[in-house]
């Protein structure tokens, strides 16, 4: 663990930061210094490593989350690494290639809270009343299915004119729009 933390903390060190980060990781969980825990450490030091890459104090993704999200793989991973050589060459390009992955899976968050906020702030402006401020929250959380007068009513709690109405108000002030099918299916979404 000295040997390790003395590495891990040599700002003289000329390792590429991102892939200091990977063997860091790989490293501490060979070690495995502690009876239990050690992969959400390991993981913890992959973060830390990365954020100081980064040098900016704000990091908008986690790779410990992807991690976690792609478990079997990290651990038959991990199992291959210390049953192996030397070479970490394999485990390095998985490392990188679950980045990536963690990268992306930011972007696409981070998309739909700028989706969100830019609706709240067209939003800012205009009176809703209760029913049609639950309903824009959750479409903006993201409805399951479509959104139907029926779905509207049965959540609100409320007619269904008084649901017609709600939408109605929304279409007519570019907050909603109906979706193509008509009659029976007529839905509605979030306009652009």
């Amino acid at each position: 663990m000295a040997r390790f933390l003395a590495w891990f903390e040599n700002k003289a060190d000329v390792t590429d930061p991102v892939l200091k980060a990977a063997i860091a990781h790989i490293w501490f969980v060979t070690i495995h210094p502690f009876d239990g825990g050690n992969g959400r450490i390991g993981r913890a030091i992959a973060d830390l490593a990365l954020a100081r890459s980064e040098e900016t104090g704000q990091q908008f993704y986690s790779m410990s989350a992807r991690l976690r999200v792609e478990r079997s793989a990290y651990s038959e991973t991990l199992e291959a690494t210390q049953k192996g050589g030397l070479n970490i060459t394999p485990p390095l390009s998985w490392f990188l290639a679950v980045l990536v992955r963690a990268l992306s899976d930011a972007e696409t968050t981070l998309g739909a809270t700028i989706r969100k906020s830019r609706f709240c702030e067209r939003l800012s402006g205009l009176p809703v009343n209760g029913r049609q401020h639950a309903m824009l929250s959750r479409l903006l959380e993201g409805f399951e299915g479509r959104l139907t007068t029926s779905k509207w009513a049965q959540i609100t709690k409320c007619s269904q004119d008084t649901t017609l109405r709600d939408i109605a108000d929304l279409m007519r002030r570019g907050v909603l729009m109906q979706d193509a099918a008509g009659g029976r299916s007529t839905s509605y979404r979030q306009a652009p």
